[in-house]
């Protein structure tokens, strides 16, 4: 049985027992808004309830990616204005993030292409996540001021071998190999596969476990290979356990190897402020007992960069301007001052239910 209902911005289906959400701003790399943000968590909440379906798949149309993020744009313009346009999205897209991490039917995301920033939020936190060979992963947000977000901070925080460090700070992209290395998802299948493995999960049976979908995922996987984060693995994970950014880049120049220099030449043009922010909440990320508690710190956080000149800063430069030329304020590391990072861990009134 197919079953389509347009809903604009996001598309939702059913296929057999496969109900099928597909993010539908292909023009804007399916980065979310408010809007498609409930409607996700509302479509969740309904396919939970219905007991045809048996499995739930995330996807994006468009060949280029899966999601590239958040409507940054919009939350922008709502810091500049003051309205409560990004307070509402980052408390909604938390608890969404929240509630996939949670799901109690199996979630299966096609992280196919781009998936960055709140693409990683709708995906990683799922049961089953399948990259392709398209796969660019990222969480870019030291470059235009912002930190990880999205629980980024529990994910990265317990990758492996300091991997989530380097991805934090450096916002570089990442293949389909090294996001399985760091337990980002779980199989690679090849692009041309993907529509196959949505008829064999439309013809599961209802009442499906995940052991089910993992079978499948077995069945259509291919062997990503080495990526180039694991076989720099002697590099990364004795600098980047450090915790500091000014001895994580001391360390990096140090080292003096290609991939050293590479990392510290794009740390060089993040946020200052921001990366010294990331590392603690990464940091914190690590001790912290649960996914909701980290959500709750970065909510707190978020409220705080809305304060932040580099946030306005940052996406001048990347989305409005686009000179890529950002002044960060201040400009260099031994700059920032503590009180300044302190302000974004200070105890908030966070209305997030988790």
């Amino acid at each position: 049985m197919h079953d389509k209902t347009d809903q604009h911005d996001v598309l939702l289906e059913r296929r057999g027992t496969a109900a099928i959400i597909r993010l539908n701003r292909a023009r804007a790399l399916n980065s979310l808004t408010l809007d498609m943000v409930r409607t996700v968590a509302a479509a969740l909440d309904a396919f939970a309830a219905d007991p045809a379906v048996a499995t739930v798949v995330v996807m994006g149309e468009g060949e280029r990616g899966f999601c590239a993020g958040g409507d940054i744009r919009a939350l922008h313009e709502s810091g500049r204005t003051g309205t409560a346009l990004a307070e509402n999205f980052w408390r909604d897209e938390f608890r969404l993030n929240h509630r996939i991490a949670t799901y109690e039917k199996p979630y299966v995301a096609l992280m196919d292409g781009i998936t960055m920033g709140g693409g990683v939020g709708l995906s990683s936190h799922g049961r089953h996540r399948v990259v392709t060979e398209r796969t660019r992963f990222a969480m870019p947000e030291t470059g235009i001021g912002y930190f990880p977000d999205v629980g980024a901070t529990w994910l990265l925080a317990h990758a492996p071998a300091e991997i989530g460090t380097w991805m934090g700070l450096t916002g570089l992209e990442v293949g389909p190999a090294d996001v399985i290395h760091a337990g980002l998802a779980d199989v690679q299948v090849a692009s041309f596969q993907l529509p196959e493995l949505i008829e064999t999960l439309a013809e599961l049976p209802r009442g499906a476990l995940s052991r089910d979908v993992d079978s499948v995922l077995k069945n259509l996987g291919a062997d990503p290979g080495r990526g180039p984060l694991r076989a720099n693995h002697d590099v990364i994970e004795p600098i980047f356990r450090l915790n500091s950014v000014r001895a994580i880049a001391e360390a990096l120049h140090a080292n003096g190897s290609d991939f050293a220099d590479k990392t510290l030449h794009a740390m060089s043009t993040r946020s200052p402020t921001s990366l010294v922010l990331t590392l603690r909440l990464l940091r914190e990320g690590k001790q912290s007992r649960s996914l909701a508690e980290c959500l709750r710190r970065e909510f707190g956080a978020c409220l705080q960069i809305l304060k932040s000149p580099d946030f306005y800063e940052g996406i001048r430069a990347a989305l409005i301007d686009k000179d890529r030329n950002p002044d960060w304020s201040p400009a260099r590391l031994d700059e920032v001052k503590a009180e300044t990072i302190d302000a974004f861990f200070q105890p908030a009134d966070v209305p997030l239910s988790l």
